[in-house]
């Protein structure tokens, strides 16, 4: 909307964090699922390795759950140094810990008999419904914003979007995993590519100064206090652009009037829609199995109570 573009180095660490975020979102996912039919042991296979992840989070943002990296034409500051070897040690317990867990559910019959076949989404439905990520691509349609309308160089990455074919538990828990392999391919591919270079756009109007100029010079100083009381001025105009986040489509309806605080803004969520067509899967179906249905889908509740 502001007619910029990123250096190419935000573009990959955004990418970066981004993918290691899927991965947090898809481990909480499934260690809930699991826990939910009673295997305990699976749970802290995954969330181990999730605590790993936000370790890393913590120590690059300063934040775990709550950590604000992102800025309007950029990154807050670079990676420290020796974020490469924190975040191969934690993509390695990542693998460690989804392989030990397939090991123990791959060929277990109860965990098949509790998955398969139930919450049933068809893919017509799943359409109709509004559905995105891997809640969509478990009934077999295969629409990933990041290779249908790629940004952040994704049409240059090499990576598969993982497809079910029922539109089941299982299906829903097997993309998931799937997507953990391929958004470490990801991570990988960029951190190889990760090239040198500004983080952040170059305009005092739309970026913020560096902390030395905040602290030694009453421009840098002054430009800081005018991006923070007065905000980014921003043409006026209406615009909508949407990622692929963890849950699927999350996109920003922005309305602009000129100033610094927008006219309006709609967030368009992945999950309400899901929740919305909770009901009319599990009816006619056993409570046990509602309770798996659910947690395949995946509901964030902050997104269902705004």
């Amino acid at each position: 909307i502001l007619g910029v573009d990123l250096p190419k180095r935000a573009k990959f660490i955004r990418v970066i964090i981004g993918e290691l975020s899927r991965i947090i979102d898809h481990l909480v996912c499934l260690a809930a699922i699991l826990v939910d039919m009673g295997a305990l042991t699976n749970y802290w296979y995954l969330y181990n390795p999730r605590e790993v992840a936000y370790d890393l989070l913590s120590k690059l943002t300063g934040a775990r759950l709550t950590n604000a990296y992102m800025r309007i034409g950029g990154m807050s500051h670079d990676l420290y140094d020796g974020f490469e070897n924190d975040l191969n040690a934690c993509i390695k317990a990542v693998e460690t810990g989804v392989g030990d867990t397939l090991r123990l559910i791959e060929h277990n019959r109860i965990f098949h008999d509790r998955t398969q076949n139930v919450g049933i989404i068809t893919k017509e439905e799943a359409i109709n419904r509004g559905f995105s990520g891997p809640n969509l691509r478990a009934c077999g349609v295969p629409y990933d914003l990041r290779v249908n309308e790629p940004y952040y160089h994704y049409e240059s990455f090499d990576f598969d979007i993982a497809v079910g074919s029922v539109g089941d538990v299982y299906d829903r828990m097997m993309v998931r995993f799937e997507e953990i392999r391929q958004s470490i391919r990801i991570i990988k591919q960029a951190m190889h590519r990760l090239p040198s270079g500004d983080i952040c756009v170059k305009d005092a109007a739309i970026s913020f100064p560096s902390k030395t100029n905040v602290y030694s010079n009453i421009e840098g100083l002054m430009n800081q206090f005018k991006l923070v009381y007065e905000g980014v001025k921003v043409p006026p105009k209406e615009y909508y652009r949407a990622i692929e986040a963890g849950n699927g489509e999350l996109g920003f309806f922005i309305i602009s009037d000129g100033s610094g605080t927008p006219y309006k803004v709609k967030v368009r969520p992945p999950c309400f829609y899901a929740m919305a067509a909770y009901p009319s899967i599990i009816e006619g179906g056993m409570i046990a199995d509602a309770i798996l249905t659910l947690g395949s889908l995946n509901i964030i509740a902050g997104e269902l109570d705004r």
